[in-house]
């Protein structure tokens, strides 16, 4: 039998679950499918938008399960990239209200994109193709 991957599901160590669930559910759209514990303080929380997930795990908790020498916050070199449906919409509705670093821009390899930082540093990359 062959192996088979079946799911991708990015998985951001943060500082502060409170502040990125600001971040990406109340900015971005995601809902909250499960919280470790039920009650905050949360260590993790599983988010869900359109099919798609991501798991937020607290940086501490990171540390005390995998050690320091493997876990990393922010800009890790770590990137989440997004294919969207109207992007213009998308830019409208964030760029007063979060850091855009990359500005609309059709881009030579052919979508049209824009990148945000969330509170830790992540770098967020909607993307859309328009032709």
């Amino acid at each position: 039998m062959a192996v088979v991957f079946k799911k991708h599901t990015p998985n951001l160590v943060v500082s502060d679950i409170n502040r990125s669930l600001a971040f990406y559910r109340d900015l971005l759209g995601f809902s909250v499918i499960v919280t470790v514990p039920d009650a905050a303080p949360y260590v993790f929380t599983l988010l869900q938008r359109d099919g798609l997930d991501l798991f937020l795990n607290d940086a501490a908790a990171a540390i005390q399960e995998h050690g320091s020498d493997h876990v990393a916050v922010g800009k890790s070199g770590v990137t989440i990239y997004f294919d969207v449906q109207d992007i213009h919409a998308l830019v409208q509705s964030l760029k007063d209200r979060v850091p855009v670093v990359a500005p609309l821009e059709k881009k030579f390899y052919g979508v049209t994109e824009f990148s945000v930082t969330d509170p830790d540093g992540y770098l967020v990359t909607f993307a859309e193709r328009l032709d």
